[in-house]
């Protein structure tokens, strides 16, 4: 926690930095900070915390296909024979009598 005069307005945040950012980076988070209603220095922590997190799971996803623990592939073909054996079994209206949505 910084000490001195900022301690009690800083909360929880742990340090205090010194960025630079281009000026329409800059114009373009001071609109977003205060159409969200917080500070400058709030809606950038925010943005920073999800920008990491966005690449954090982006990385877990990509480790998982890596892995071949991806089953969305396997889950969507199961749905599709699905659908088949409905049609072949109930028409074009399926099992609960309407016709499904293409």
């Amino acid at each position: 926690m910084t000490v001195g005069h900022t301690s009690g307005t800083l909360g929880s945040m742990t340090a205090k930095v010194t960025l630079s950012f281009s000026d329409e980076t800059l114009d373009a988070a001071r609109r977003s900070a205060e159409r969200a209603g917080v500070s400058l220095s709030a809606w950038m922590d925010q943005a920073a915390r999800e920008r990491a997190l966005r690449e954090m799971f982006a990385a877990h996803a990509a480790a998982v296909r890596r892995a071949g623990l991806d089953d969305e592939d396997a889950a969507y073909a199961d749905e599709r024979e699905v659908e088949m054996v409905d049609e072949a079994l109930f028409g074009k209206t399926g099992r609960r009598g309407r016709a499904r949505a293409e």
